[in-house]
């Protein structure tokens, strides 16, 4: 059984894009390899990476948040690199393009709408709350009375 951030769906799915991009950028022409092959596996790469950093610190909501947004980006930036492949005709596997889009496309949708769920839903645990407290004074505070003395001499 699958524990921690291996259990969200967005992670395996970008985990496995991201496996498959390097492999396909691996077969880009030589002078795309280094260039437009490492952004694109660079980008690939920090979706999943993004949601596990999240997930580690989504103790705090902002935090978990802040990954995800970043891994929202990364997916966003993956699927220009893409097309930029495609279009530049560096990639010409019409099929692969298209399979990977979709599928990047749809990682989209899915990372946005668990951004959603955290943001509305998610709960600070109870272990880490601190009690609710009224800080309220039944005492006035009146200026102490000193007494001023001199010293003899």
């Amino acid at each position: 059984m699958e524990k921690g951030h291996k259990k969200l769906e967005i992670y395996q799915m970008s985990h496995q894009l991201a496996v498959r991009v390097h492999e396909m950028s691996l077969k880009l022409p030589a002078f795309e390899r280094f260039e437009e092959g490492s952004q694109i596996r660079r980008s690939s790469k920090s979706i999943p990476s993004n949601i596990v950093e999240g997930f580690a610190l989504r103790r705090y909501k902002n935090e978990f948040l802040h990954y995800l947004f970043r891994s929202y980006g990364s997916a966003e930036e993956t699927i220009e690199h893409l097309e930029l492949l495609f279009e530049t005709k560096s990639m010409t596997n019409k099929a692969i393009f298209e399979e990977l889009f979709q599928e990047y496309n749809f990682l989209c949708g899915k990372i946005m709408r668990f951004i959603q769920y955290v943001d509305k839903e998610f709960d600070t645990p109870n272990f880490i709350k601190e009690p609710e407290v009224k800080y309220e004074s039944k005492q006035t505070y009146s200026k102490p009375k000193t007494r001023i003395t001199k010293q003899k001499k």
